[in-house]
Parts: C-alpha cells; structure tokens; sequence
C-alpha cells in the first residue's frame, strides 16, 4: 500500500514504492527504495524535503547514481533522484545547470557557446550535483577550480547560494557533504576559448578514457580515493588482484581501479570485493585505501 500521507501530500506526484535502484545505478545492482520520487522543479523537490523532515521519514539524495553503490538491502523511507532537473543555462562567460544535469552534457553546452575551462570533465559520467558534493575530477582538473558558487537546499528546507569558499572544496570533498544539503544548481565561470581547441581536447581526453578504463562494463567509476604518495591503481595491480572476482563483481583487468559488473553482479558482491582489496593492499603495502564511491542503503 503506497504511503497515504505523501500520497495525500503529493497527489500529482508520481510516487514509486519499493523500486528496484538497480535499475537507476551505473553498476546495475542495488534494493529497492521504499519511496522513489524524481522530482521536476526547486519547488517540488524543496516540498518533498520538508514532507520528510515533518513526518520523520528518512530521506536520500541521488544524482544519475555513477560513482554510488545501494547495498542490496535497499533504502528506507523517501529517495529522491534529482535527473529530471535537468535545465542548463549560458549567461556571457558563466554556465548555469541544475543538479540533474549531466556533466558530459554541461561540457557539451559550454564548447558549443565557445567556452573553456570544463573540459577535463567531459567524460566523467556524474551529474552536477554529484559533481559538486564531491568535488569531482579527472585529467589535473576539477570541478573547484571553475564554480562559482551553489544553489543548496538544507534539510530544514531553506535555500542558500553558497559560493566556492563556503563550499569547502577537497580532495572529494565539499561542504555539502558535511551537512547532507541537496546540490539545486551550480555556477561555473568559465573563458572564452576557441571552439576547435576545446572540441580537440575534449576529444582527446575521452579517447584516453576509453582506452584505460572498462567503459564496455557497468561500473561505479573509480572505487578508491588516492593514496598520499601512491597511485590506487598501481598498488592493486602489483598487489596481483586484477581479475579477482566475487559473484559477479570483478576488479578490472583494463584498470585496476575499476571493480566491474561481469554480469549478475550484487551490491554484496561489490562490497566483498571491496573489502579483500583494501585488506590484501593493506598487508602487502602497508596503505589504507580509503573509498571514493559512496556506498548507502542496508545490508539484505
């Protein structure tokens, strides 16, 4: 029986009870959440935190789900995944987009109105909400360097621009994260460039993508943070656990830093994958790899 209180509150809102997240995760697996809701505006999405908030139910943010894993127990309560928020936005030399925009697609508009600063992002598969909660990069660049400021809901339903100072930015890391606000939108300042230098970079970035990460398998991106002094990779593949598999769950032959879905793979699977890696890097090396994919939801 759907929640009668959301379904009262929220009688134009399609409301998804116990939907499978595998379906929505870049990896394939995942439970169910108790509550789905893609929400398609500030408003809406502002109404449903405060509807958690008001009647204690738990509540999870999720961009296009790349660099996630949902344990297979699933979530609890309202899950709102954000990719319907989707608007981007060219104001002179500055790019504005919701938090459901994909970052592939935000460099894509920032090349075709001349634009460069965002190309090191041009493969990454997250969304720019996600982007800024963990600061994500690739290629020497990232997503710090080119914000400007954030459009941010708190959990109290009160909406904030922060601008980058106050967002905290690290290695993988925002303030956002700190407090749990939902990303609503972002700001990137960027330059004028030529069109066919960008396009080329672009393209060549992505060409090097393709040709050292399993793009053909479902993934969570990179698995672990980097290591002060080391390469993540390098370490596991030394370590000699390319190819090592649990179920359906298996480190990357092409990369090490990749654990891939082979085919029937679970969140389990990831899990016990992830755990013998950091054990095994740890006994050999004597270093600590610590997760970059954010892993959420119970335990079956």
């Amino acid at each position: 029986m759907m929640d009668q209180s959301i379904a009262d509150a929220f009688p134009e809102v399609q409301v998804l009870e116990h939907e499978p997240l595998s379906k929505y995760t870049n990896t394939q697996t995942g439970g169910p959440a108790d509550l789905l809701v893609f929400p398609e505006s500030v408003t809406e999405t502002k109404r449903l935190v405060l509807w958690a908030k008001e009647t204690d139910t738990p509540l999870t943010i999720i961009g296009n789900a790349s660099n996630l894993i949902v344990r297979d127990g699933g979530i609890r309560g309202l899950t709102l995944i954000l990719t319907k928020m989707d608007d981007i936005q060219v104001n002179g030399n500055e790019v504005v987009a919701e938090a459901g925009a994909a970052l592939i697609q935000t460099t894509e508009v920032a090349y075709q109105a001349g634009l460069t600063g965002l190309e090191f992002a041009a493969g990454i598969p997250g969304s720019i909400g996600g982007a800024v909660f963990m600061n994500a990069g690739a290629y020497d660049g990232e997503i710090s360097e080119v914000v400007t400021s954030a459009e941010i809901l708190t959990r109290d339903g009160e909406i904030k621009n922060l601008n980058n100072h106050e967002l905290d930015f690290g290695y993988r890391h925002s303030s956002v994260q700190d407090y749990q606000d939902v990303v609503l939108s972002a700001t990137f300042k960027l330059r004028s460039g030529d069109a066919n230098k960008i396009r080329a970079r672009m393209d060549e970035l992505n060409r090097l993508r393709a040709s050292k990460q399993p793009l053909e398998y479902p993934s969570c991106g990179s698995v672990f943070k980097r290591p002060t002094g080391y390469f993540t990779g390098k370490l596991i593949h030394e370590a000699g656990l390319q190819g090592f598999t649990v179920g359906g769950a298996q480190v990357s032959m092409k990369h090490a830093g990749f654990i891939i879905n082979v085919g029937g793979a679970t969140a389990t699977d990831y899990m016990d994958v992830i755990h013998h890696v950091q054990t095994t890097v740890l006994k050999q090396f004597g270093v600590t790899l610590e997760t970059e994919v954010r892993i959420i939801g119970e335990e079956k």
